[in-house]
């Protein structure tokens, strides 16, 4: 069987996928891989692409019509959150322009969740946006990944955690991102392939050291302690299974979207049973 697949070089995904792509498991598909940011995998939803990907949730809520959540893969939990960080102390965004790291992303749909502000967003890429801070030419940033870890080096201050806005304004976890496929695969490739993610973190967990090159390999310009840092948060285990938890964040993200207009009514389920 011959499958594309599409994941971001990010730690917590070479860290996940390491084994799918080594054929260390699964060995009946052949994958053909994509490596490419989040919102790169997001834009490339829109041509319906890749048979199976990453995606921001808030992307998916524009693609569920044809893609379907996986319950393994994921990324989302408690602290996990993108931040809002400036040079300059803040005291509000209202008129501020603001560099996001994409429009699809879940850290921009949360920005505008959290925000009844006249507030304007610049698209840059998510590595490029602390450098653009520190040198004045935005307000501000939105920042996702391992930047969280990294923002004090730059000289930046944080302004708002958006995690922990969305965890105590919903009480939910909050849904990062998740691994959608084709709807047309059909149910029972589809359970294989899920299958097959909760064996790959499963073989990543019990051989770390073996993974390590391969996720270094991909982290460019990140030390051995903030990748771990990036692992550790990002993968856990919501990421083996949504559970009810889960996917009761994603029901209300949604919702939320929807009523603000951000995202049109799904109704399509959204996940694999």
């Amino acid at each position: 069987m011959n499958l594309s697949l599409g994941y971001s070089p990010c730690p917590n995904d070479s860290f996940i996928f390491y084994a799918l792509a080594n054929q260390k498991i699964a060995k009946n598909i052949n994958w053909d891989i994509r490596l490419l940011d989040v919102e790169a995998l997001n834009q490339l939803a829109k041509m319906s692409v890749l048979d199976l990907s990453k995606i921001s949730y808030h992307a998916y809520g524009h693609f569920a019509k044809e893609y379907i959540m996986l319950s393994a893969g994921g990324a989302l939990g408690k602290g996990v959150g993108p931040l809002i960080v400036s040079k300059d102390n803040l005291t509000d965004l209202n008129n501020k322009v603001i560099a996001i790291p994409g429009e699809l992303t879940t850290a921009n749909l949360l920005l505008k969740l959290s925000q009844n502000k006249n507030i304007k967003t610049i698209e840059l890429r998510y590595d490029k946006i602390m450098p653009a801070v520190a040198a004045g030419q935005v307000d501000a940033g939105l920042i996702i990944h391992e930047s969280r870890f990294t923002f004090a080096n730059y000289g930046l201050k944080q302004y708002l955690d958006l995690g922990d806005w969305w965890e105590k304004e919903t009480g939910h976890l909050l849904p990062l991102g998740g691994i959608m496929a084709k709807r047309s695969l059909g149910t029972k490739v589809l359970r294989e392939i899920n299958t097959a993610l909760k064996d790959s973190i499963a073989y990543a967990y019990q051989n770390r050291q073996e993974a390590q090159p391969y996720i270094a390999k991909h982290a460019t310009e990140m030390s051995q302690e903030v990748m771990q840092k990036h692992i550790d948060l990002y993968v856990n285990d919501y990421s083996i299974d949504l559970a009810k938890a889960g996917k009761a964040a994603v029901i209300d993200i949604f919702a939320r979207a929807q009523s603000r207009g951000f995202i049109a009514e799904i109704n399509e389920p959204l996940f694999l049973d």
